[in-house]
């Protein structure tokens, strides 16, 4: 078959030999085991190499679609290759919800949880915290299945692709919500850093835009829950913001009509919780992201260190959104064991322009052991790297364990990964 040349964002140019799209779970197993180096490719939403290969790229979105609810357990099962979009509905109207979703609703299920993408809310963590068991396909073609309970679960699920490909996984659920969304513009800066936790616990998931150009911060999306007992009118100004009079983009300027609903009218969490609407494609990747989280006592700090490289920031910017995620316990997920804090950095798409603000980004976080997302552009040292999670050497042990003879191993892998 034709490879898949290019990511979504097309700054990447995939070097595979051929791109498998198995019908069923023992195809997929098929190919893998004839293969000395292959590499699973979800939604190609990564803005790195990390889903490269010059083997096989294999994407799950062939699979038989598995949408499997267990009503009393709260779970459901679902194929690995589904965009989260594609199934929020049908737990809805069954009443059930995940309890957090990225700002979009196009990315795969386990593309997502493998690199540790999140959604917001300080007591929200990211989609990887819902996962409970992972069914995997490994190097020699067999299957093996993984429960939260078992010791090497909580390395195995942001793995980054590297200990085999995921056919499946079991997620948590709670009972359905509606959320209300608000949007405040021009917070201004000193109350944003005066009262960081004040912001970002105003509602169930909060996010904070702004293209870091001095003066007030141009924009605060509140994701409010009915059910929380908060008034379903809110004022028109807030800790010096004003309520937005009509739908915004996070861009300025830029049309909001794939944006989900906003001025407060509720609707379904699937519907309100990202960014953007599924049916919708939110640009035409003509962007590059980059992403750090830091520990969120760390918050302020953090923020200013950035400001004081606002003019370095601000020529190669498209905008910026500052998230909250709260902790886990996943070996490789940004958000292990520290409530962290996520600055992103939406970039024009000049990656020659975009590469010496990231380094200089990279070092006024470094004081506060920023850890970069696995999926995002990036140029942290390995070595560095190393030192900002506890498990590290664990996963290595657990990735020479799973894959002896490197078989999903590529060369992002080798980079920050000792053989």
């Amino acid at each position: 078959m034709t490879p898949a040349e290019k990511n979504w964002a097309g700054n990447i140019t995939f070097g595979a030999r051929r791109l498998c799209v198995p019908r069923s779970v023992r195809e997929l197993r098929e190919v893998v085991a004839a293969s000395d180096a292959v590499r699973p490719l979800g939604t190609r939403h990564s803005f790195n190499t990390v889903a490269d290969t010059t083997g096989d790229h294999v994407s799950l979105a062939g699979l038989p679609r598995v949408v499997e609810i267990d009503v009393p357990g709260r779970t459901v099962a679902v194929s690995a290759g589904l965009r989260f979009g594609e199934f929020a509905a049908e737990l809805h109207e069954r009443g059930f919800a995940l309890a957090n979703l990225g700002s979009l609703p196009h990315i795969s299920v386990a593309g997502a949880v493998a690199t540790g993408t999140h959604g917001s809310g300080v007591g929200n963590r990211s989609l990887a915290g819902s996962v409970r068991k992972l069914s995997l396909v490994t190097a020699d073609g067999g299957m093996r299945i993984l429960w939260r309970t078992d010791e090497d679960f909580a390395g195995a699920v942001v793995s980054l692709g590297a200990l085999g490909v995921v056919t499946s996984l079991e997620l948590d659920l709670v009972p359905a919500f509606e959320v209300r969304q608000w949007v405040y513009e021009d917070l201004p800066e000193a109350t944003l850093t005066a009262r960081f936790d004040e912001v970002m616990s105003a509602a169930y998931s909060v996010s904070v835009f702004t293209d870091w150009s001095p003066g007030p911060v141009g924009q605060v999306w509140l994701k409010q829950r009915v059910d929380s007992g908060e008034p379903a009118e809110v004022p028109a100004e807030w800790l010096g913001a004003r309520l937005a009079d009509g739908p915004r983009h996070p861009i300025p300027g830029v049309p909001a009509v794939n944006c989900t609903r906003q001025q407060g009218a509720p609707g379904p969490w699937y519907r309100r919780l990202p960014h953007f609407r599924m049916e919708f494609t939110p640009s035409n990747g003509d962007e590059l992201q980059s992403e750090y989280f830091v520990a969120r006592a760390d918050a302020v700090a953090a923020y200013e260190s950035l400001a004081r490289l606002r003019d370095r920031i601000t020529p190669v910017l498209q905008i910026s959104e500052i998230r909250t995620v709260a902790a886990d316990d996943l070996w490789l997920s940004p958000a292990h064991g520290r409530d962290s804090v996520a600055f992103h950095f939406t970039w024009v798409p000049d990656a020659a322009a975009v590469a010496p603000v990231v380094e200089e980004i990279e070092a006024a976080l470094a004081p506060f052991g920023a850890r970069p997302h696995w999926g995002k552009v990036f140029s942290t040292d390995p070595e560095v790297l190393r030192t900002l999670y506890p498990r590290y050497a664990d996963f290595e042990a657990l990735m020479a364990g799973h894959d002896p003879e490197g078989v999903f191993r590529n060369p992002f892998l080798d980079r920050y990964f000792r053989r």
